[in-house]
């Protein structure tokens, strides 16, 4: 059969996102750090876009309505682009922009003397610095120079030398002997325990420098190690022809060590979280206040209105050019006033279905999940998953992200249902209240919840202990 070459007619529907539409699901998901990012990338990229100030948007409610774009750049809709919700009459403007209107960054030529100069803070030191001012102190040879630095860079945060001997033995040219050496001199530095290769090596430098190698604790660190973990103290006891109450006093010496000997020297600054909403109960009402500090507000710039407004004699490239951004600074602005629009119907709906746990805390959460929020706003169960992914609520409870308030339901023996989160509540409540040296297990658990009504399985609340980080009631023992 000989092969042919034709050309036919299909017609078919095929759903197709556009460019624009996949940015405005992008906004969506979007955290309020990468939302920020975002802005101030198109702001770079986007000559048309520009920030507008307070003192831009109070001139603008005094001038006169600016003339409207061509058909061609704002497609008779432009109008729509600057979304502002309507001032409320009970704000007091001037106390707000008295309280904001000044400069977030302090002068220094306007500090007073009186200033209190010890609340200035200083960059920390790291434990790299620290251990290489160490290392400066002392005299040694060029070669060791290079190795204590291969061994001084290659320590985690937490102390521990992440590269083996042999490697840093071939990246210098040296034998393995004279790396151990460099090590041992690194390995006596301030803090006591840095440079260990393992948990038991850092545990026994600690023991050397307190003089207690040999000693009881020493030879537990050493040889029974996995056994101290899991507390088998009568296995060593028998291994070491001991009484318990020697391997008591000796765990009580290990347990002083510091595991982390690096920790101390960590420079990371923690990273707060900054709500995208607020809930403020006002008398017995809750009120959903979007959070828009920080965030640039964008308007179209005023130039470019006027090259496309006033006719300009512009370049025909020069205006298709100016119109493609236009549209595309016209689509970043609706995108962003969806995104708020859209938290801010999805919040508003979790208030009113968790109004009790506003009111009473975690124990009154109610099961709830996307499908519920969704028929409630009218949206689609993956549009509410994006608008509540990695965004935060302020609440009289706390901060909260907004993923928390979807749980899956634990029944009860009436009929009704109980939220997971309430139930982890309750779970880390019971732990809290035990005896450390009787311990409950996870089946005693199961027979207080039951007993509060509660039907949960022992597997159930063993996977909601390991996923609020508690031990198992064996690890949980205290034995003195």
């Amino acid at each position: 059969m000989a092969l042919q070459l034709r050309q036919t007619l299909k017609l078919s529907q095929q759903l197709v996102m556009t460019p624009q539409l996949q940015q405005a699901i992008k906004m969506l998901q979007l955290s309020r750090l990468e939302l920020a990012q975002t802005i101030n990338q198109e702001l770079e990229e986007n000559a048309v876009l520009e920030m507008e100030q307070d003192e831009d948007i109070i001139n603008d409610e005094k001038a006169a309505p600016d003339a409207e774009l061509p058909q061609a750049a704002s497609e008779n809709d432009f109008a729509e682009v600057r979304v502002e919700e309507k001032a409320r009459e009970d704000i007091d403007w001037e106390s707000y922009l008295g309280e904001y209107s000044s400069s977030s960054a302090p002068n220094m030529r306007e500090i007073p003397e009186e200033s209190n100069y010890e609340t200035f803070v200083s960059e920390k030191t790291s434990l790299t610095d620290h251990l290489n001012w160490q290392w400066q102190m002392g005299k040694s040879a060029p070669l060791e120079d290079h190795v204590a630095e291969q061994i001084i860079g290659n320590l985690d945060s937490d102390g521990y030398l992440q590269i083996s001997l042999e490697e840093i033995a071939s990246l210098e040219f040296t034998t393995i002997e004279e790396v151990a050496s460099v090590l041992a001199k690194v390995q006596e530095f301030d803090p006591i325990g840095v440079a260990a290769r393992d948990l038991r090596e850092c545990l026994l430098i600690q023991l050397r420098y307190l003089g207690q190698e040999e000693s009881l604790a020493g030879k537990i660190v050493d040889q029974c190690l996995p056994e101290l973990e899991k507390k088998n103290y009568q296995k060593i006891a028998r291994k070491f022809k001991v009484s318990k109450e020697k391997v008591f006093e000796a765990v009580e010496v290990i347990l002083n060590l510091d595991p982390k000997p690096g920790k101390a020297y960590n420079t990371e600054e923690p990273q707060y979280i900054t709500p995208d909403v607020y809930v403020h109960k006002i008398g017995d009402e809750y009120v959903v206040v979007l959070n828009d500090d920080g965030l640039p507000r964008l308007r179209v710039n005023q130039y470019y209105r006027d090259v496309l407004t006033n006719q300009k004699v512009v370049s025909d490239q020069t205006k298709e050019y100016i119109q493609g951004k236009l549209r595309s600074a016209v689509w970043l602005i609706r995108s962003i006033h969806q995104r708020q629009r859209t938290i801010y119907k999805v919040t508003e709906s979790i208030v009113n279905f968790q109004r009790q746990f506003l009111d009473k805390g975690i124990p009154y959460l109610k099961p709830l999940v996307l499908r519920d929020v969704a028929e409630d706003v009218e949206m689609h169960e993956s549009t509410i998953s994006r608008v509540t992914s990695n965004k935060y609520v302020h609440t009289p409870q706390g901060i909260f992200e907004l993923k928390f308030f979807f749980n899956s339901s634990i029944s009860k023996f009436n009929g009704e249902s109980l939220a997971s989160e309430s139930v982890k509540e309750r779970i880390r409540k019971i732990i809290t209240a035990e005896d450390p040296q009787k311990p409950l297990s996870d089946q005693r658990i199961v027979e207080i919840l039951r007993a509060s009504n509660i039907d949960i399985a022992r597997r159930t609340v063993a996977k909601y202990r390991e996923m609020l980080g508690i031990l198992s009631s064996s690890k949980r023992k205290k034995h003195f």
